[in-house]
C-alpha cells in the first residue's frame, strides 16, 4: 500500500480591520488637544498594498515650541508636584487601556507599519502594555531602587522613535519619564504615526494632565526642533546611526542628557555541540522576525565550519515554509518591508554582496503585486570584509561566516563598528558565560534571540549608542542625581 503526499496549504485567516475607525486627517496633539500642525502635511499608506491610510499634520519649530513649553507647564504646576503614588495610578490606566484595546493597536501597527499582525498581537501590543506596567510600580519607590540620593526628575524630554516598533518604542521611553516624574513630548516616524496618535485617544482616555505627554508627527525637520529646542532637558532617540551622530554633536556643549540606541549588525554564534534544530529556530527568529527591520537582529550567523552544511541545510529547509505576505493574514510569517526607500536599500546591499562573491540563496517565493516586498535571504561565502557582512542591512538577509575555534569565534564577532546584541548556541554552559564574557554587546542572549523584558535593561557600545533602556537602568537615564 502507498500513500500519496499532499501539499499543506494553509486557508487565507485574514483579521478583520474593521476595529479600526481611520480618520481622513490627523493633526498634532498638543497640551491635551488635537491641534492643526503649521507645517506641510503628510499622508502615510499601507506598505503592504501601497494605500494612503490618512493624511496627517507636520509639526513645524513653532509647533515644537508650543509642545515644549506646554509640557513645561504641566512639568511644573501638575506632574511634578503631584505625589509619585497618583502618577504610578495613571501608568497603571494607561497599561490597563492599552490591554483593553490590544486588538486595535495591533491592526492599526500592522496596516501602518507592515509587520505581521501575529507579532503585532503577541509581542508588540502586550510588551508595550508591560513597559507601563512595569514602571507604574517604580513610580513611587524611586528613592529605593538604588539610584543615589533623592533622585529628582529632569524635566522635559524630547524624545524621537522610529518606524519598526512605533507603539513599544513609544513605550520604552514615554513610560519611564513619566514613572520618574518628567513629561513628553514626543516625535514618532513619519512613515508610522498612527499608533503613536491612538496612544494620545489613550492618554485622554485616561484622564492624564494636559500637557504631559505631547505627540507632534513630522519628518526629519520636526525631530530636529525637539532636539535642539532650548528647553528641553533629556533626549533619548532610537534610529540610525547617522542621525545619532548627528543628534549627539547638537546635544553637546548643553545641559541636556542623551541616550541614543542605534544601529547594530549582531552575531548569532553555533557551535558544533549545539541542538541543531532549536537552533535554526533562534536563527530564523533572529534575522526574519519584524522582516529584519530589528536593531538587534541576528543579521550574522557564525556557524562552526564542521557543522556549516547540516546547519544550511536544515535552515533552507525552514526558511522554505515561511509565508510571505499580507500582514492581517494570522498565517502570515513575513510581512512588507516598510518603505520603497528601505525596499531600495535592501535591494542594494544585496546586489552589492552578489558582486563582491557572496552567493545568494532566496526560497521559491511568491510575491504579491502591490506593496513593497523582499523575500528571506540567505548569503554563504560571506567574509568579514563583504559589505553585508559590515553594514546594516534592516532587511531579511542573513550573511552567513564560518569558525573553527572559540577565539576566532569571539574575533570575528567583534570585528563591527558596533555593539549591540549577539547569541549563542551551545549545550555547555561554561562555554557560554566564558564567549558572553568576551563579546562586546550590550545584550548577549543564549540559546534564544530576540527576547525582551521590561526589567532588563536593553543598550549597546560603540556605534550602537550610550545608555540603556529598561529595568531600573531605564530610569537613572531620567532622573537628576541618579547613580547608572
Amino acid at each position: 500500500m502507498t500513500s500519496t503526499s499532499v501539499p499543506f496549504e494553509y486557508a487565507p485567516a485574514p483579521e478583520s480591520r474593521s476595529i479600526v475607525s481611520i480618520a481622513p486627517s490627523y493633526g498634532l496633539f498638543i497640551d491635551g488637544e488635537f491641534v492643526d500642525g503649521t507645517g506641510e502635511p503628510f499622508t502615510t499608506v499601507n506598505p503592504a498594498t501601497e494605500e494612503v491610510l490618512t493624511e496627517v499634520s507636520s509639526g513645524s519649530a513653532a509647533d515644537v515650541d508650543r509642545a515644549v513649553r506646554a509640557a513645561r507647564r504641566a512639568f511644573e504646576k501638575t506632574w511634578g508636584p503631584m505625589r509619585p503614588a497618583d502618577r504610578g495610578k495613571y501608568l497603571f490606566r494607561i497599561a490597563r487601556l492599552l490591554q483593553e484595546r490590544a486588538r486595535e493597536f495591533a491592526v492599526l501597527e500592522s496596516l501602518d507599519n507592515g509587520k505581521p499582525i501575529r507579532e503585532s498581537r503577541d509581542v508588540d501590543v502586550p510588551l508595550a502594555a508591560a513597559q507601563f506596567f512595569y514602571y507604574a510600580g517604580w513610580a513611587d519607590k524611586l528613592d529605593h531602587v538604588g539610584l543615589g540620593t533623592r533622585p529628582r526628575p529632569l524635566g522635559v524630554a524630547g524624545q524621537v522613535i522610529p518606524w519598526n516598533f512605533p507603539l513599544l518604542m513609544l513605550a520604552w521611553k514615554v513610560a519611564p519619564a513619566l514613572a520618574a516624574g518628567n513629561t513628553v513630548v514626543l516625535k514618532p516616524a513619519e512613515t508610522t504615526p498612527l499608533t503613536a496618535l491612538l496612544f494620545a485617544e489613550v492618554c485622554r482616555q485616561a484622564d492624564l494632565p494636559a500637557g504631559v505627554v505631547n505627540i507632534v508627527t513630522g519628518a526629519g525637520d520636526t525631530g530636529r526642533a525637539v532636539v535642539e529646542h532650548d528647553d528641553v532637558d533629556k533626549v533619548a532617540f532610537t534610529g540610525s546611526t547617522d542621525v545619532g551622530r548627528s543628534i549627539a554633536r547638537a546635544v553637546a556643549g548643553t545641559r541636556k542628557k542623551l541616550t541614543l540606541e542605534l544601529g547594530g549588525k549582531a552575531a548569532n554564534i553555533v557551535f558544533d555541540d549545539a541542538p541543531i534544530d532549536q537552533a535554526v529556530e533562534g536563527i530564523v527568529q533572529g534575522i526574519f522576525f519584524n522582516q529584519g527591520h530589528v536593531c538587534c537582529a541576528g543579521s550574522r550567523l557564525l556557524v562552526q565550519e564542521s557543522i556549516h552544511d547540516e546547519v544550511i541545510a536544515s535552515l533552507q529547509r525552514r526558511i522554505g515554509t515561511l509565508r510571505v505576505g499580507d500582514p492581517l493574514d494570522k498565517n502570515t510569517d513575513i510581512g512588507a518591508i516598510n518603505s520603497a526607500e528601505q525596499l531600495a536599500r535592501i535591494r542594494e546591499l544585496s546586489d552589492i554582496g552578489e558582486a563582491e562573491g557572496a552567493q545568494r540563496w532566496q526560497p521559491a517565493c511568491e510575491l504579491p503585486d502591490r506593496g513593497f516586498w523582499y523575500p528571506p535571504t540567505i548569503f554563504t561565502d560571506v567574509s568579514p570584509a563583504h559589505r553585508i557582512a559590515r553594514d546594516e542591512i534592516f532587511g531579511p538577509v542573513l550573511s552567513v561566516l564560518t569558525f573553527r575555534t572559540p577565539d576566532e569565534a569571539v574575533a570575528k564577532a567583534n570585528n563591527t563598528t558596533y555593539g549591540l546584541s549577539a547569541g549563542i548556541w551551545s549545550e555547555k554552559g561554561s562555554r557560554i558565560l566564558q564567549i558572553a564574557n568576551q563579546l562586546r554587546a550590550g545584550v548577549v542572549w543564549a540559546n534564544t534571540f530576540n527576547k525582551f523584558d521590561p526589567t532588563s535593561p536593553f543598550g549597546g557600545y560603540k556605534q550602537s549608542g550610550y545608555g540603556r533602556e529598561g529595568g531600573r537602568h531605564g530610569l537613572a537615564a531620567y532622573l537628576e542625581g541618579a547613580e547608572q
